[in-house]
């Protein structure tokens, strides 16, 4: 009776959609590595996220929800654009320098938004490139996010373990002394600049692979990079910055319909929350950070409630790609992670084929719109693009990945989605129905952060409805599934990355 009601309702609610004035605000609230086991709402005894639980236990929780790749750029691209990061060679994780990978002219969730006549945001993490070739970042960086239908941004370019470790306001970084100017380089270190490897007194976070660049906040990074002294973050207060951006944000548009995308730095390393977070669990700085992250949360539902629109405000919650403990430093991720599953049970993680890199927590709320409900149908962000076009009355081009799945993503109704194309690194498997379907790839089974890839000799096809933690390989049992799930396979991707060029 429950699935029926949420149907009915989100069904009446959908005449009321069409009319200009029940369009609702929108933010995408995006965490960076947060896990499925990570969010207490899931079940997780070893955690408590009562802010982020809100937004599941008041909206739509989604046991079922999926990014489309393992990884950071890729899958924030598939979200933004509506469609698989594979088909753009340069969806890859990036470094701080690099060119934004989204085509001006390319089709995005602020350009359909500003089309239905609402005013558009991104604060927080981006990581899709800026500007074009050499970055001078000493002048307005372009194209960016404000080309590609945000009115306003202030974004970190990247992650926050690579340099420039700036904040970016409207392509100007923020606060920057004309004579002190900003270098960058991802090859080779600048004179006189301190690095890991030459400087370790100078280190207050020991770096564990990768991460021994330049040294900023007594953190070594990925990357080098010099001057710019006056606009450098301190890592500790990114937090409360981002919630000041956001708070102003939210006050200036008040008045209007807006959408927003909010993008949370944590638990993604180096992981540094603000000092009154410092031992708010037992796992250490990465769980203090997620406890950092719902406190960001919170102060976006209580401003929303102060400023008298949290009922007219649709907040879309989730996370990139899956978790990951050691990722670059020595933090004690790994040491102090105790009884807590950060994938709750499922196999892998960050960087995975396996279900834990791709498998995320995702909440759908609107205050007094949406019926509490838990949905365990199979639904992407991908598909937010051409879902939020229909609830705002926007356009959606034709070509797109993404499907049109409104009514699954407000209530527990059945899903459009059937089946979905999973990516880590430029390798590929196939989900559908009960099913997962690995291709064999060459390469290591696991790498520096503990993670299984996925690379297996021979082909994989799972029951994650039976064997959610993906145990046994049955693909011996069912030939004609493995079969059938490699031709649909071949189909989606014309043949191009499986069996072929990506097994790398």
């Amino acid at each position: 009776m429950r699935k029926i009601s949420c149907l009915v309702s989100a069904m009446l609610a959908g005449a009321a959609w069409a009319t200009a004035q029940s369009k609702p605000n929108v933010i995408v609230v995006l965490a960076d590595d947060l896990g499925f086991g990570d969010v207490s709402a899931y079940g997780s005894k070893t955690i408590s996220t009562p802010n982020i639980d809100r937004l599941a236990n008041e909206g739509v929780c989604f046991n079922n929800a999926y990014a489309t790749s393992a990884t950071s750029t890729p899958s924030r691209y598939a979200l933004m654009t509506g469609m698989y990061p594979w088909r753009n060679p340069d969806a890859k994780i990036l470094p701080g320098d690099a060119p934004l990978i989204i085509r001006e002219d390319e089709y995005t969730i602020p350009k359909m938004m500003q089309g239905a006549g609402y005013t558009t945001g991104a604060i927080g993490k981006w990581h899709l490139g800026m500007g074009k070739g050499k970055i001078n970042w000493n002048e307005t960086v372009k194209p960016g996010a404000n080309q590609i239908g945000f009115d306003y941004s202030c974004l970190i370019a990247a992650t926050h373990d690579r340099v420039p470790t700036v904040y970016i306001e409207n392509g100007d970084v923020v606060g920057l002394d004309k004579n002190d100017p900003i270098e960058v380089n991802y090859e080779q270190n600048f004179p006189g600049e301190p690095n890991a490897i030459d400087n370790p007194d100078q280190v207050r976070m020991k770096w564990h692979h990768g991460h021994n660049n330049t040294i900023i906040n007594g953190i070594p990074r990925i990357g080098f990079m010099k001057g710019g002294h006056s606009a450098r973050w301190r890592d500790e207060d990114m937090a409360d910055y981002f919630v000041g951006k956001v708070k102003d944000y939210i006050t200036a548009h008040a008045d209007t319909t807006f959408f927003l995308y909010y993008g949370l730095h944590e638990p993604h390393v180096p992981r540094a929350p603000h000092e009154r977070f410092a031992g708010s669990t037992t796992m250490g700085p990465r769980g203090d950070a997620i406890v950092e992250a719902d406190w960001c949360v919170g102060q976006l539902i209580e401003h929303l409630e102060k400023e008298g629109i949290l009922d007219n405000t649709m907040i879309i919650f989730s996370s990139d790609n899956g978790p990951v403990l050691q990722d670059g430093y020595y933090d004690d991720a790994v040491e102090k992670v105790g009884e807590h599953s950060p994938t709750g049970g499922l196999r892998g993680g960050k960087y995975s084929l396996f279900d834990g890199g791709t498998h995320i927590p995702f909440f759908i709320y609107w205050k007094g719109h949406i019926t509490p409900a838990t949905s365990n149908e199979l639904v992407c962000q991908m598909d937010l693009l051409p879902s939020l076009a229909k609830l705002v009355g926007g356009y959606t081009p034709a070509g797109l990945d993404g499907i049109e799945n409104l009514e699954a993503f407000m209530s527990d109704a059945p899903s459009k989605r059937q089946d979905l194309v999973i990516e880590a690194k430029s390798k590929v498997a196939f989900r559908t129905g009960p099913w997962v379907m690995i291709p064999p790839y060459k390469g290591k089974k696991t790498n520096a952060t503990g993670n299984e890839l996925g690379n297996l000799k021979e082909y994989a096809l799972f029951n994650i409805v039976e064997d959610p933690a993906q145990v046994n390989n049955v693909a011996a049992q069912n030939p004609e599934v493995l079969e059938d799930l490699r031709q649909r396979l071949a189909a989606q991707t014309d043949g191009k990355i499986v069996n072929g060029a990506n097994q790398k």
